[in-house]
């Protein structure tokens, strides 16, 4: 019980000490990059509507676009018009892209393309909505802010080159509990906040199902790590198995590389 409360406190932040500092970060590297605005994704789930109210705060909502990039059949419907209620209360452009005919043409045209393979399939989604956002910051000058969490970041749970390309990654300083906290502190509307996480990448697929843990058991188990505490105290701390902890030691480990830029030879 002990270790439970340390790792719960650890997780506990201030969200309006948060709220300033990361505020501050978007503000400095886009004037230092002499950039004039930001572009993000729009899901309508939690991560990319906080990180839209952060850029609205920090650049002004006229200086940030949002552009929400549904796939037919896949994006729930209920997703986009939260995407848009966002944009529009926050004072920003909104763009839909639909990217049904883009994938499509890319599972005609790659040779050798096998639908079954589902995961190598599925990340070509995340790769051209990026290809997207960067069109558009390329066009008007500005910044690609994207909304991976610590969780994920630490997890290696997105797509490199996808939701893992982005100039800035605000929420990469939090975990996604500490980023519901924050929400809730900004103002998110409560049925996103509360919303069951997806990455969109198929019909059904929920982040967790995929991870394999809820969030927050995820997120003890990372603070625990950070905490320095002992894999079984770990464990029984966040009502997982002992193998559970180890399994997320070692993924983070073996996706280190999605964090680096490309090798090159030291001879």
């Amino acid at each position: 019980m002990q270790a439970r409360n340390k790792i719960l406190k650890a997780l506990e932040i201030g969200p309006l000490a948060i709220r300033k500092k990361l505020v501050a970060f978007i503000k400095q590297k886009v004037n230092d990059a002499g950039a004039d605005g930001a572009v993000i994704g729009l899901s309508g789930g939690v991560d990319s509507s906080t990180v839209a109210f952060l850029c609205a705060e920090a650049l002004g909502g006229d200086k940030v676009l949002g552009v929400s990039m549904p796939e037919m059949g896949v994006t729930n419907a209920a997703d986009a018009a939260d995407a848009k209620e966002v944009a529009t209360k926050l004072g920003m452009d909104c763009r839909v892209v639909d990217i049904t005919p883009a994938i499509q043409a890319l599972h005609k045209n790659i040779t050798g393309f096998e639908a079954g393979a589902l995961l190598p399939a599925a990340n070509l989604k995340p790769r051209v909505r990026m290809a997207i956002l960067y069109y558009y910051a390329n066009l008007l000058n500005r910044l690609v802010v994207g909304a991976g969490n610590r969780s994920e970041i630490r997890a290696g749970y997105f797509t490199k080159y996808g939701d893992g390309a982005a100039d800035l990654l605000p929420l990469g300083y939090i975990y996604k509990t500490q980023v519901k906290q924050l929400a809730a502190h900004l103002g998110v509307p409560k049925r996103i906040i509360e919303k069951v996480p997806s990455a969109g990448l198929w019909k059904g697929q929920t982040d967790e199902g995929e991870l394999g843990v809820l969030y927050e058991k995820l997120d003890m188990i990372y603070a625990g790590l950070d905490l320095k505490l002992k894999p079984d105290v770990i464990a029984k701390a966040a009502g997982v198995e002992v193998e559970k902890v180890k399994h997320f030691v070692e993924r983070e480990r073996r996706t280190a590389h999605k964090l680096r830029v490309p090798e090159v030879p030291k001879f």
